[in-house]
């Protein structure tokens, strides 16, 4: 019995008598074979990709090379991710071109250029790896002193200097460690970036703002979308374009191209998708994911209803939970998943909207050039005239809680129109005239809250409302009376052992008062309105097979002042952006190392740490907050007092001065001011309101009360049942909110993700604006080099052994069944002659580079195109047969059936008695037949009076005549 070590396989028998067949004939132009496949018990690599397999033929070498040229002059990229150059280039003055001679050189200058980390082209200790691009008249980027790359062309060098023409003209003597190389000018707007040979940022920058001033605001970064957001209308949209996308019409870089992978790939794989759409605030994510839904609901088609609703809803939301702020005139101050719902044949038959984290602060406070949520605007601009009468509705600059900021319009924008729009969807969405009532009622009610005043009563501070119009139009729509709302608003139940006592408050404790209750209704109303609109896209849910989410929520926020708000955005965007690393960076190479292939490591900046300072229990940012609210007493000061003593040590946190604290977040260094932190991790339900809510009668104040009174009910449950019931257990925001921020990620996670990254041009929101800093500091925080990078560098396409074998293994020419599917993979590549630095073997999967699978799909295709065309003649010839047979055994059966039918008839017939007219007619039919018989006789009795020669035709005929005139008789009796 042979052992483990001297066991051979059949691939490792088959390299053998290769070796032996090359050794035979000592071919000079072949490659290196493949080694040896390693031992069971070996750790080793499986052989790598630059070690190819020896081709079968020059047939087969020659057609694949063709079918690479092919590609690499009409295909959507120019040349693969990674490739070695398989000509040799010819040798001129062009420094981008180098000589035959020195072939190797600059294929290991190409390799240190792939290995190098981004925007360092020199490997670390090495001092003479950038001579290799610091020639004259090599166009170069330049690193100002402002921190701005500028282009220039070397004119001279000298050591480690050399002079540099900038494009302005002004020569300068620069250290070439502040130079990059620069793409060559026919690569400039490419609409892939890993097209381009040097992957520095300002090559990726330049070639972004080369198509933005096309209006080509797409650009791919492998399997990422860049998208820059162009602050007008282009012309890139509309059914035409829907088609020609659906129909792989056109290629480029689009979100429809997106929208349509998600949607091939959930009916080809069965498995749910998601579009992930991040950026920073003004980056256009919110249009982006109205295009993506569009680009899907015209390709789900199914139920149009159900489509349209979905389109719909946008309006709704936008309304409702997107404002103006400093950055951006239609900034969405909530996040959304949307999940629309597809039946196993790809039509949409449902969708279900999740919403995470409104800011319920903007209702009540606003900073300088903002505006409170669109709604507000809306409804005071565009009302009727009967409806502002039932509401009792002013101008919005009559109300506190919008007039604050002095910003009541946006240029170019008509409230009025967008309230009649939002009606409108409103109506199309299947929300009730009722209903909509009772939701303008609310906002009525909100603006009167926000206008309701006090005044001080004693020394203590103590107040009193005052009762206006504001107090009497408050109550009036939330159905309750105004000494209600009063007594709700100017004092508060204290617990004093086992009694309750009621104290009055202070004047800022009935503001804080006033504006909870004003911030507990409108966010109540909005959950409200959320579940509305699922219940009319919930109808066909039963039909369900697959989902594509599509996730627009609030990018990265940095302000002159940043509160609490910016702390929970912030750490969301944090968390989006460990995610997009972990599918980009982390999964991907680890699947590489962990299947054994030749790979080298891209550098990546993790995030991890930062999440670390949120999340760490019990050391980090949420756990200290939530410990600090935990105290009464506790003020923001303690709560930054408390941060800088227990993580002052951490890399990613600074503590400031003035109860001010900064952090290091992926994108950028932002400074927090704790003002009202605790106020608002604490998120107080005063159980004053919810008395009063219980009282009124109002539809929606009832249904706030009874939710939250549910909500409460089921918290103490829960505890009860788990024995931990205490005084201290209401969670607060910030551990609400990292809950629901898990449970959002725990569902991407069982999606195949889709990611498109939103870039904002300008921070003036002008078209034509392009500014480099911000731009350059986006695509940072965003990893598009390390993105493009790893794509070219990677292996967009695997399979497992066994997969590849299932689907090609029938287009061996040789029987190859008993082969393992290692071996078959082997068999099937080296008939095919597939490149070998264009695929890695893997222990369990194959690894292809981007496009190096269609030959072997174009093969596979037309055999079963030919098979099918085989199959079709086949069948067709046994069709016509059978039907041959089947035409004559139904023949037989209907002669018979006839013949029997016409038997019984005439049984049926014979069987009757003659009735009178039938006898007549036989009677005369006797007597005529009587008459010729005897005229006949006669004629031969007497010759003469009989013709000799030939009867006429004329007597004959008129013999017949007249036994047809006694059938007619017969017929018409």
């Amino acid at each position: 019995m042979l052992s483990l070590s001297t066991a051979r396989s059949s691939l490792e028998e088959m390299l053998e008598s290769l070796r032996r067949n090359e050794e035979d004939e000592s071919p000079k132009d072949l490659p290196p074979a493949l080694p040896p496949r390693p031992k069971p018990t070996s750790r080793a690599r499986l052989p790598s990709a630059k070690r190819p397999l020896p081709t079968s033929s020059e047939a087969a070498k020659s057609s694949l090379n063709g079918c690479v040229k092919k590609e690499e002059m009409g295909g959507e990229r120019g040349n693969d991710f990674g490739a070695k150059k398989v000509k040799e280039m010819e040798a001129g003055k062009s420094p981008y071109v180098v000589a035959a001679s020195d072939e190797m050189e600059h294929n290991k200058i190409l390799e240190e250029r792939e290995c190098a980390k981004l925007g360092n082209l020199r490997r670390p200790g090495s001092a003479s790896d950038d001579k290799h691009f610091v020639k004259k008249n090599l166009h170069v980027w330049y690193l100002r002193d402002n921190g701005l790359w500028e282009s220039g062309q070397i004119k001279s060098t000298s050591g480690e200097k050399a002079s540099v023409l900038l494009s302005d003209g002004i020569v300068e003597t620069v250290p070439t460690q502040d130079l990059l190389p620069a793409n060559p000018q026919i690569l400039d707007g490419v609409d892939d970036l890993v097209q381009l040979n040097y992957l520095n940022e300002p090559s990726v920058l330049h070639n972004l703002r080369s198509r933005y001033f096309q209006d080509k605001i797409y650009t791919k970064a492998g399997p990422v979308l860049v998208a820059v957001n162009p602050f007008k209308d282009v012309q890139l949209y509309g059914n035409d374009l829907v088609s020609a996308y659906r129909h792989k019409l056109l290629d480029s870089p689009h979100v429809y191209a997106v929208a349509d992978a998600a949607y091939n790939a959930m009916l080809t794989d069965e498995i749910n998708q998601s579009i992930i759409i991040s950026g920073e605030s003004g980056a256009g994510k919110t249009e982006t994911a109205k295009i993506a839904m569009q680009y899907l609901t015209a390709l789900g088609g199914g139920d149009d209803r159900i489509g349209s609703k979905i389109l719909q809803t946008s309006f709704i939301l936008e309304a409702f939970g997107s404002a103006k702020t400093a950055r951006n005139n239609n900034s969405t101050r909530f996040g959304k998943l949307i999940e629309i719902h597809f039946t196993a044949t790809g039509q949409i038959c449902s969708a279900k909207i999740q919403s995470f984290f409104l800011e319920k602060s903007r209702v009540v406070q606003l900073g300088e050039g903002e505006r409170s949520y669109h709604i507000f605007y809306q409804l005071c601009s565009g009302a009727p005239s009967g409806l502002k009468r039932m509401l009792k509705l002013k101008r919005a600059s009559d109300y506190n809680y919008l007039n604050q900021s002095d910003c009541l319009e946006i240029h170019n924008i008509d409230d009025a129109q967008r309230f009649h729009i939002v009606t409108g969807a409103l109506n199309s969405v299947g929300i009730s005239k009722e209903d909509q009532e009772h939701a303008l009622e609310m906002l009525a009610a909100v603006l009167w809250l926000g206008n309701i005043s006090f005044i001080v009563t004693d020394k203590q501070n103590h107040v009193e409302v005052v009762s206006d119009e504001a107090v009497t139009n408050a109550a009036s729509l939330l159905g309750c009376s105004e000494s209600q709302l009063i007594l709700a608003l100017s004092t508060r139940k204290v617990q004093a052992g086992k009694d309750e006592v009621t104290k009055t408050r202070t004047l800022g404790q009935a503001i804080d008062a006033r504006d909870a209750l004003a911030k507990f209704i409108y966010a109540n109303l909005f959950d409200w309105l959320v579940e509305k609109i699922n219940f009319s896209l919930s109808m066909g849910k039963h039909n369900t097979r697959c989902s594509i989410s599509v996730l627009d929520i609030y990018g990265f926020e940095s302000f002159k002042k940043n509160s609490f708000e910016q702390f929970c955005i912030n750490y969301a965007s944090e968390r989006l952006q460990q995610h997009f690393n972990r599918y980009l960076f982390k999964l991907e190479q680890g699947e590489y190392e962990l299947d054994g292939i030749d790979w080298r490591k891209v550098d990546f900046e993790d995030n991890q740490d930062c999440l670390d300072l949120f999340e760490k229990k019990p050391d980090g940012l949420i756990s200290l907050l939530d410990e600090v609210s935990n105290f009464p007493k506790a003020t923001d000061l303690t709560l930054a007092t408390k941060f800088k003593q227990q993580l002052n040590s951490n890399h990613c946190f600074k503590g400031e001065r003035g109860g001010t604290f900064s952090v290091r977040h992926y994108a950028g260094e932002v400074l927090y001011d704790t003002g009202k932190f605790l106020e608002k991790n604490r998120d107080p339900v005063h159980s004053e309101f919810t008395e009063l809510l219980s009282s009124c009668t109002g539809q929606l104040p009832q249904y706030f009360a009874s939710t939250l009174l549910k909500q409460a009910q089921s918290l103490k449950s829960t505890l009860m049942q788990s024995g931990v019931l205490t005084q201290c257990q209401k969670k607060t925001f910030a551990t609400k909110f990292k809950d629901q921020l898990f449970e959002l990620l725990q569902h991407l996670d069982s999606t195949s993700p889709h990611f498109i990254r939103c870039i904002r041009p300008n921070n003036k929101q002008i078209p034509g604006s392009f500014e480099k800093d911000l731009v350059l500091q986006q695509i940072q925080s965003c990893r598009i080099p390390e993105v493009a990078r790893i794509s070219r560098l990677g292996y967009s396409i695997r399979m497992t052994h066994q997969e590849f074998t299932r689907r090609y293994g029938f287009l061996l020419t040789e029987n190859a069944t008993s082969q393992d599917p290692l071996s078959m993979s082997i068999a099937i590549l080296h008939q095919f002659g597939i490149l070998p630095e264009m695929y890695q073997v893997g222990h369990t999967k194959l690894y292809f580079r981007t496009g190096q699978i269609c030959a072997l799909e174009d093969v596979r295709k037309q055999v079963l195109q030919g098979n099918r065309e085989v199959q079709k003649a086949f069948h067709g010839h046994h069709a016509r047969q059978d039907f041959h047979k089947l035409k004559e055994t139904v023949v037989s059966l209907q002669s018979f059936v006839r013949g029997e039918i016409a038997r019984k008839e005439y049984g049926l017939l014979r069987l009757e008695k003659p009735d009178d007219h039938s006898m007549e007619v036989v009677l005369i039919q006797s007597v005529i037949r009587g008459w010729l018989t005897r005229r006949h006789f006669s004629h031969h009795q007497n010759p003469k009076l009989s013709n000799v020669g030939k009867p006429k035709q004329g007597r004959r005929t008129s013999e017949v005549k007249v036994l047809c005139f006694a059938s007619f008789l017969m017929k018409f009796n």
